[in-house]
C-alpha cells in the first residue's frame, strides 16, 4: 500500500503530459486548425481541473483507481469539441457567405441536443459504478461523471465564445453531397451503399466474431492479487517472491471458529479435528504453513515429555489441556495466547499463510478448509474467514458484483435515455446494439488473451458503454434530421455517414490514441485497461457504422411510408 501511494500520483504525473502531447498532435492534425485545438484543449484542461479541485473541496483524497481520470477526462472531453468543429467545417462548405455569428449560431442550434445526450450518456455510464459496494470506486464513478458533464458545460460555452474572439478557421477543402448524389465519389456514401448491398456478409462476419467472443468469455477469470498491480521486475514483488520462497508466505488466511459452549477448545477431540485440518491444509503447495492453538499445546506435550517426537500430539485429556494452558496463562507472555483464543476458548483463530495473493490461490485453500465444515457443524461450530488473502477476495467480488450490476445498470438507463430522447423505443434500442457488441467482444478478447477481470479491468464496461454509446447517439441524431430533408432514405443514411461518420471517425481516433497512452503506466492493470478500452472504442466504432446502420435500414428507423418522410 505504501509503494502504491509512491507510484500512484508518480505515475498519474508521467502520463498526463504524454496524454496531452498525443492529443495535442492528433487534434492538429485532425482539426488542421490551432485556434480549434486550443480551445478543445482548454476544455478538458479547465474540467480536469474543477474535478480534482472538487475532490480537494469535499476532502477526498485520491485512490489508486483515481491515477486513471486524468486521462480518461482528456480523452473523452475532446469528444465534443470534435464534432462541433466537424459540424461547423461541413457548413461553412455548404455555406461560404454566412457570416461568423450566423455559423456558430448554427453550430450551436444544431449540435447542442447531440452533445448533451452523449455527454449524460456518458455520465451514466460512470454514475452507474454507485451500485459497487466499494467506496472508492463510487468516488471514482461519480467524480469522473462530474468531469464529464463538466467538459459538456465548457464546450457548449468556451468553445463559441473562443470562436467569437479568436475568429473562424480558413474553410477546409471537404466533398459535399449535391440535390442528387446518389452517384457521387464521397467516400463515406460509397461506403453506405457498399454496406446495403452486402449487408449479409456483414451481419454474418458480426455473428461469428460473437460466437468467438462468447467462447472466449468462458475463459474469463477473476484475481484478486494486490501485488499483479506492479512489475513483475519491481521491488516489491522481488521481495515479496523471495519471502513465500523461503519462509511461511506473505498473505494470509484466517479462519476463526466459533461456538456457543464454553471451554468447547479444551476438548481433545475438538483439537485433534483441528490439527488434522491444518495439516490436510498445509499439504496444499500454496499453503506455506499454519498456526493456532493446537501449535501452543502440541509444543508443550512434547516439551513436557523431553522432547520426545511421540509426545508430538494434541494431548489426550481435557484435564491436561487445562493444565497445559493454565500454565502457559502464568507465563510471562500470555498475550500471545489471546491470538488464538478468546478467555473462554470459545472462539479460535487459525492463520494459514499462502505464497501468493491470487484468487485461484486463496480459493483452493478454503475450499480444502471448507471440506471440514460438516464435521464442525456436528459439535455446533461455526466456521468464518478472515486476514489479507480474504480480505482481497472478498474485495475483488464485491466488484465484481458491482460491476454487473452496473453494466445491467447502465445498458437498460441508457436504453431508456435514447428512447426518450429521440422519442421512439426502436431508435433506443437500436442505440444499445453496438456497445452490446461491444462489451461481448472485449470479455472474450480478455478470455482469449488471458487477461483477468482485477479491481482495476472490472471498470471497463461502465466506461466503454459511457463512451461508446456517443457514437451511435451522434449517428442517430444526424440520420433523424437527414430524413426530415431527404425523400430517399438511402440518401440519408449517406449523408449521415458523411456528415457524423467523418466526425465519428476523428472521435474515435483522439479517444482511441488518449486511452492508448495508458501503455505507458507503471501498473500493468491500467495498461490492460488502457488496451480494452481503446478495442472497446475501435469496436463500438465498427459496430456503430456498420452493425447499426443496417438495422436502421432494415426497420426503417423515422421512416413513414405514408408520406415518405422523416416526420
Amino acid at each position: 500500500e505504501g509503494t502504491m501511494a509512491v507510484l500512484g500520483p508518480a505515475d498519474m504525473k508521467r502520463m498526463v503530459p504524454i496524454v496531452l502531447t498525443v492529443i495535442i498532435l492528433i487534434l492538429l492534425f485532425l482539426l488542421r486548425s490551432v485556434k480549434n485545438t486550443i480551445l478543445t484543449m482548454l476544455v478538458v484542461l479547465f474540467s480536469t481541473i474543477w474535478t480534482f479541485g472538487l475532490l480537494a473541496v469535499v476532502g477526498i483524497p485520491i485512490y489508486a483507481v483515481f491515477t486513471t481520470i486524468p486521462v480518461m477526462l482528456i480523452a473523452i472531453g475532446v469528444a465534443d469539441g470534435i464534432h462541433l468543429f466537424s459540424h461547423v467545417d461541413l457548413f461553412r462548405v455548404e455555406n461560404p457567405t454566412a457570416s461568423k455569428i450566423d455559423t456558430i449560431r448554427n453550430m450551436v442550434q444544431e449540435m447542442w441536443k447531440p452533445v448533451v445526450m452523449t455527454s449524460v450518456t456518458t455520465a451514466v455510464g460512470f454514475i452507474s459504478l454507485l451500485t459497487s459496494q466499494v467506496y472508492p470506486i463510487k468516488y471514482f464513478g461519480v467524480f469522473t461523471a462530474f468531469g464529464v458533464l463538466a467538459a459538456m458545460l465548457l464546450s457548449l460555452v468556451l468553445i463559441p465564445a473562443g470562436m467569437m474572439l479568436v475568429g473562424l478557421p480558413k474553410i477546409k477543402k471537404i466533398k459535399v453531397h449535391s440535390a442528387d448524389d446518389k452517384h457521387t465519389t464521397i467516400f463515406a456514401h460509397k461506403f453506405a451503399s457498399g454496406l446495403i448491398k452486402y449487408k449479409w456478409a456483414t451481419l454474418g462476419l458480426t455473428a461469428v466474431i460473437i460466437v468467438i467472443a462468447i467462447f472466449g468469455t468462458s475463459k474469463v477469470w477473476i484475481n484478486s492479487s494486490f501485488l499483479d498491480k506492479f512489475e513483475k521486475n519491481s521491488d516489491i514483488v522481488l521481495t515479496d517472491k523471495f519471502i513465500n520462497e523461503n519462509f511461511g508466505g506473505t498473505s494470509t488466511l484466517n479462519l476463526v471458529l466459533e461456538s456457543p459452549k464454553k471451554d468447547i477448545f479444551k476438548n481433545p477431540a475438538m483439537l485433534e479435528i483441528v490439527d488434522k485440518m491444518q495439516t490436510d491444509v498445509e499439504s496444499i503447495e500454496i499453503v506455506g504453513s499454519s498456526f493456532g492453538l493446537t501449535d501452543y499445546l502440541l509444543r508443550m506435550n512434547k516439551v513436557m515429555h523431553a522432547d520426545d517426537e511421540a509426545f508430538n500430539i494434541i494431548p489426550e485429556t481435557s484435564d491436561l489441556i487445562a493444565q497445559y494452558l493454565l500454565l502457559y496463562e502464568m507465563s510471562g507472555d500470555p498475550e500471545n495466547l489471546w491470538q488464538v483464543t478468546d478467555f473462554d476458548y470459545q472462539k479460535l483463530n487459525v492463520t494459514f499463510q499462502l505464497k501468493s495473493d491470487d484468487s485461484k490461490s486463496i480459493n483452493s485453500a478454503m475450499d480444502r478448509i471448507e471440506s471440514y465444515r460438516d464435521q464442525f457443524k456436528t459439535h455446533n461450530i461455526d466456521m468464518n474467514f478472515a486476514g489479507s488473502g480474504y480480505k482481497a477476495l472478498v474485495f475483488t467480488d464485491l466488484i465484481l458484483q458491482g460491476q454487473i450490476a452496473s453494466l445491467l445498470m447502465s445498458l437498460i438507463i441508457v436504453a431508456v435515455l435514447l428512447s426518450f430522447m429521440f422519442k421512439n423505443v426502436v431508435a433506443g434500442l437500436t442505440g444499445t446494439v453496438p456497445i452490446i457488441i461491444t462489451a461481448a467482444i472485449s470479455f472474450g478478447v480478455m478470455g482469449l488473451l488471458g487477461i483477468p477481470l482485477s479491481t482495476t479491468t472490472a471498470l471497463m464496461s461502465s466506461i466503454s458503454i459511457g463512451i461508446g454509446i456517443d457514437y451511435a447517439v451522434h449517428f442517430i441524431d444526424r440520420y433523424r434530421e437527414n430524413t426530415r430533408k431527404t425523400k430517399d432514405m438511402g440518401l440519408a443514411i449517406q449523408r449521415t455517414m458523411h456528415h457524423s461518420g467523418r466526425a465519428i471517425v476523428f472521435n474515435a481516433a483522439v479517444v482511441i490514441a488518449g486511452f492508448m497512452v495508458m501503455l505507458f503506466s507503471v501498473f500493468p492493470p491500467n495498461r490492460e485497461l488502457g488496451f480494452l478500452v481503446s478495442l472497446n472504442m475501435f469496436t463500438s466504432f465498427v459496430g456503430t457504422v456498420t452493425v447499426m446502420v443496417l438495422i436502421i435500414e432494415q426497420k426503417k428507423l423515422f421512416w413513414n411510408k405514408k408520406n415518405n418522410t422523416g416526420e
